[in-house]
């Protein structure tokens, strides 16, 4: 029988590992709680419901804490959704509109009957797994459609917003007033800021939830210089030959991994081992701005010395939920073919293949591990982990004062634009940083501490261990 609903296997990951990096207090009180926690479950399950299991950062998340709830010993399960290309295009529309971006207007009566006929359709598979008093959380606009049937099977429902904006226009209101109805019976409501949440949200329902990062994957662990510079020859954005040390990394799951796959690359000219990077990692989405990053260098930042620029970002038949990628990708690349030809030659379009996700993580680790500077100049962002895993390695980033943004770059461990459109104040700050190493190095060292002291996974676990707890005491 054909299914709807995928089941997503993951890697188990041991918790010891993090108290290298959080301090045994930290270490402690997060083995505590799992064992409070696995005593007030009672038995119950925990489900993650999502749209995909490869591609962005909710998907990269839900592999890392999802392997740490397993070493735990706590009973959790991860079920990924299937949609209909129609149905990827409306909730594409949804996720723009919450993000305050005029998308073809309100949803009409035919395309909000598509997506609840899809969302029942995939909800009585689940319906078949999901027992009553198990805890759900349901992940973005995809999802937000299953709450009802949920609900009423007598599932503890939880959804978890991933995006948002911290104030309103007509865009914002006809996003949210489609997906209120289909929210109505949840038990909780997770944003990555409280700004996020609207106004109809009951505030005593409200848990803000930033995301986190996991300092032992593929994307974030250590890899030595001449690993990275294997990776990346090997990927083929390094010029010269590759160094005698492999293109390895350690897979999550604790095996050895090997990059053997090729980048698709857009460009006339490869940087050299040595030669300054800027880079921006991202989907190729409208709100990240590849094409406001690719003019600031152009104008702004090629003109006042070296440097190169890589855009990189997934292969763009790899994101099932993300029907624009390859039209972003499309204007990068008549854009890119515009550009005077010495600076053309200095930027670098990189689509990464995600055959298999560790590897896909490796080469990302590598591109921000040999950064120069890196940068998130998004229009609009939910949060934009790629900041933290910047700062975890130890580089200064130039990222715009919208969303999460603000909140993981504090004084003296980033940059902050405070206009993301002002393509001449991010040129000088790219500039800036590649012109005076001292000071760029000074404000990476400070970035990893940041992230280290903030944004690793114990303190996400907790924050779910108290919401799941409160949906126990009320179910």
């Amino acid at each position: 029988m054909v299914s709807l609903v995928e089941s997503v296997e993951v890697a188990r990951r041991p918790v010891a590992q993090l108290e290298q990096v959080i301090g045994g207090e930290r270490h402690t009180r997060l083995v505590r709680a799992a064992e409070q926690f696995r005593q007030r479950l009672a038995g119950r399950t925990v489900w993650n419901v999502s749209s995909t299991a490869v591609g962005g950062g909710v998907a990269e998340m839900l592999h890392v804490l999802i392997g740490y709830v397993q070493d735990l010993d706590i009973p959790v399960r991860w079920r990924v959704i299937t949609g209909d290309a129609e149905f990827f295009v409306l909730t594409k529309r949804v996720h723009n509109q919450i993000h305050g971006e005029q998308a073809g207007g309100p949803l009409n009566e035919a395309e909000a009957g598509h997506y609840a006929r899809m969302l029942a359709a995939n909800a009585a598979e689940l319906l078949d797994q999901i027992r009553p008093g198990d805890l759900v959380l349901l992940h973005d606009p995809q999802t937000a459609g299953l709450t009802t049937a949920l609900s009423r099977a007598g599932a503890q429902v939880a959804w978890r917003c991933h995006i948002g904006v911290d104030w309103e226009n007509d865009a914002t209101r006809a996003g949210w007033n489609f997906l209120r109805p289909h929210l109505a019976s949840a038990k909780g409501y997770v944003f990555s800021r409280r700004q996020y949440a609207p106004p109809w949200v009951p505030g005593e329902r409200i848990w803000t939830i930033p995301p986190s990062i996991d300092p032992f994957s593929p994307k974030n662990q250590h890899l030595d210089d001449d690993t990275v510079r294997a990776i990346l020859a090997r990927i083929g954005v390094l010029d010269g030959a590759a160094p005698d040390g492999p293109a390895s990394f350690t897979r999550s799951d604790g095996s050895a991994g090997v990059v053997i796959r090729s980048a698709s690359i857009t460009g006339d000219g490869r940087p050299g081992p040595g030669d300054p990077l800027l880079v921006q990692v991202s989907r190729w989405d409208q709100l990240k701005d590849m094409p406001g990053v690719m003019r600031g260098f152009a104008e702004y930042v090629a003109p006042g010395g070296s440097g190169y620029l890589v855009l990189a970002g997934p292969a763009v038949a790899g994101v099932t939920d993300d029907p624009e990628g390859a039209a972003v990708f499309g204007d990068c690349l008549l854009q890119w073919r515009d550009l005077p030809a010495a600076v053309r030659a200095r930027v670098l379009l990189v689509t990464l293949p995600l055959d298999d996700p560790g590897e896909n993580a490796a080469m990302v680790n590598a591109l921000q591990r040999h950064a120069t500077v890196i940068t998130q100049k998004s229009l609009a962002e939910g949060f934009g982990l790629t900041v933290a895993e910047g700062m975890w390695k130890a580089r200064p980033v130039v990222g715009s004062a919208v969303g999460g943004i603000n909140d993981q770059i504090a004084d003296g461990t980033g940059i902050l634009l405070p206009d993301p459109r002002d393509l001449e104040a991010f040129g000088s700050a790219v500039r800036r940083l590649l012109d005076h190493p001292g000071e760029a190095s000074q404000i990476g060292r400070a970035a990893h501490s940041h992230i280290a002291q903030h944004y690793v996974g114990d303190l996400h676990l907790l924050r779910y261990a108290q919401l799941f707890g409160a949906l126990i005491s009320e179910g």
